[in-house]
């Protein structure tokens, strides 16, 4: 068994202060004046009220029970509390806090608001039977809140943690995201997640102007905001206003920002169609190429009866299509409009009818792969369910230090799982000749396993979006560069490498293989289907000879 890790009674507090003189090192340029004095205020507390304070902005609410503050590791809790209100890093609750009722209710349980509602000589009867979140909004709209802090102060303190925008901020400069937070230091120094080691030299800004942070910012909120809305089930007319009149407010966004809004506006166009309000999707579908944009956009045309508008948006698709899910989209939506007269039989359907057939035992119903898998195997074949990982793995352990080269400006701090441009277009023309010449390797089956081999060895367990770790990986990759000619293995990781985003998936389901050869089998049971982008695999395969097939799943009810 492996030593228990301890962290330091105080862990938190030197990943405050990394994160803090990261942000001064790297972004203090582009901070204003008040995040500026923030600084410096926190730096003048002492060690235990910095703890305090961080403790606070570590917890999901603002709003604190003082009585329930119990940290072992801090001498006078009360004393820290005190020189926090002093300077400003808390503040009591207050008639100023209004706006934020429904925070300060949320840190008390159902019958303690139930107790307030009776204190008020409120008539009580049948809210016992809300549940609380109904209970705190009949209490916003039915009790005064300056009554209200009465209540509370007379029950016991309540403080609320002050700098929320600046300590927000700051991490978000670190992480440059809203996902990640303090935890990942703690999941890093207990073992539980093992992150490639950088040149901390080499580190480059995520955001080189304050334009660029904001508006990274403002989508971030706003993708919150959006889920918060759909939430509360805010009418989806009022969501459909409030985005466009955010959109045309932030319009024109910083290029670093623009991915993230089109993700965005995706997910509230996918929403507003959802709710039948078709001519509202088509607008806001309008606002982003990213797919599944123009696929939706033709559909909603047709159901809008404009025919002439989705054709010219198919041909557009099928001249340039961005991915596999476009291409063979267009492709079978303009031969139905062509044969209206005739049932047109889809690219995917068709590759799957004149596939294989295999009679599998219906007790692999929900395990399928792993009956198919089994079938190869008695007839003498090995057989493993890789799908993706496989190909992903090759190409994440032999790229791996091109990946995450820091030269290529996409490494900006040390919890980072991936570069930053790993799913952008940029990520193979910035590293075009190192891809080019590692692939070279592979012409000799020797060097490039000994280098596989050392490789898997010294990064194992360590974080890479591309590799999922387990012992027989290296094994398999191994039966790879025997079974497939170099030449073959160099035009499917190119064809990777161009667009990482779309191409490390879709790969068949099963590797089989014997003495004699080998095959990449997709498998698919009776209700199943090939998806656009199994499809573009299974043809890049067969046009440059790598070995696969389809096979389609027939039960056996008799085996």
């Amino acid at each position: 068994m492996s030593e228990r890790i301890e962290l330091p009674p105080k862990y938190y507090l030197e990943y405050f202060r990394y994160l803090i003189d990261f942000v001064r090192r790297f972004y203090e340029n582009l901070l204003v004046e008040d995040e500026k004095e923030f600084l410096y205020a926190f730096d003048a507390l002492s060690e235990d009220a910095q703890c305090l304070f961080i403790r606070f902005t570590n917890r999901r609410s603002a709003f604190f029970r003082t009585r329930r503050l119990k940290y072992a590791e801090l001498a006078d809790i009360d004393a820290s509390l005190r020189e926090l209100l002093t300077v400003g890093f808390a503040a009591i609750l207050s008639g100023d806090h209004l706006s934020r009722g429904g925070e300060v209710f949320d840190i008390f349980n159902k019958n303690e608001l139930l107790a307030f509602a009776k204190q008020a000589g409120l008539d009580t009867k049948g809210k016992a039977a809300l549940k609380k979140e109904e209970l705190s909004d009949w209490l916003l709209e039915t009790l005064p809140f300056a009554d209200a802090v009465t209540l509370i102060e007379a029950a016991e303190p309540v403080v609320k943690v002050n700098y929320e925008a600046q300590t927000m901020l700051f991490k978000f400069l670190f992480f440059g995201n809203r996902h990640a937070d303090m935890s990942e230091f703690v999941v890093r120094d207990l073992g539980h997640i093992r992150f490639e080691r950088f040149d901390e030299d080499r580190f480059v800004p995520h955001f080189t102007t304050r334009e660029e942070v904001e508006h990274r910012l403002s989508v971030s909120l706003a993708s919150e905001d959006f889920h918060l809305m759909k939430a509360a089930e805010t009418p989806p007319a009022e969501i459909n206003t409030w985005f466009l009149d955010w959109y045309e407010a932030h319009i024109p966004l910083a290029e670093i920002a623009q991915p993230a809004l089109d993700r965005l506006v995706l997910k509230v166009a996918g929403f507003i169609e959802r709710q039948k309000m078709l001519e509202e999707a088509l607008v806001l579908f309008r606002l982003t190429t990213m797919p599944p944009s123009r696929e939706r956009q033709v559909r909603l045309l047709i159901k809008l009866k404009d025919p002439e508008a989705a054709l010219a948006l198919a041909e557009e698709m099928l001249q340039q299509p961005v991915n596999a899910d476009e291409q063979f989209f267009a492709i079978d939506f303009l031969n139905q409009r062509a044969g209206q007269k005739k049932r047109v039989v889809k690219s995917t359907t068709e590759w799957l009818q004149k596939s294989e057939s295999v009679s599998i035992p219906v007790m692999w119903r929900y395990r399928v792969e792993e009956g198919v898998a089994t079938h190869f195997r008695e007839r003498g074949y090995q057989a493993v369910h890789t799908e993706n990982f496989l190909f992903d793995g090759l190409f994440g352990l032999l790229f791996w230090d091109i990946i995450f080269d820091a030269g290529t400006a996409a490494i900006h701090h040390p919890l980072q799982r991936s570069p930053s441009d790993i799913y952008k277009p940029t990520f193979f023309e910035k590293r075009r000749p190192a891809l080019l010449d590692r692939m070279d390797l592979l012409d000799s089956q020797e060097d490039a396993l000994a280098f596989l081999e050392k490789l898997f060895e010294e990064k194992y367990g360590i974080v890479n979006p591309l590799v999922v770790w387990f012992p027989d990986l290296l094994l398999l990759i191994r039966v790879v560069l025997e079974k497939i000619p170099a030449p073959l293995l160099k035009k499917l990781l190119l064809e990777m490498a161009v667009n990482v985003r779309e191409h490390t998936r879709g790969f068949p389901d099963l590797f089989v293989w014997n003495e004699e050869g080998y095959d990449f089998v997709e498998v698919k049971s009776p209700t199943d289907h090939l998806s656009p982008q199994q499809l573009y695999w299974l043809r890049f395969f067969e046009t440059n000879g790598i070995r696969s097939r389809v096979l389609r799943v027939v039960w056996d009810s008799e085996a």
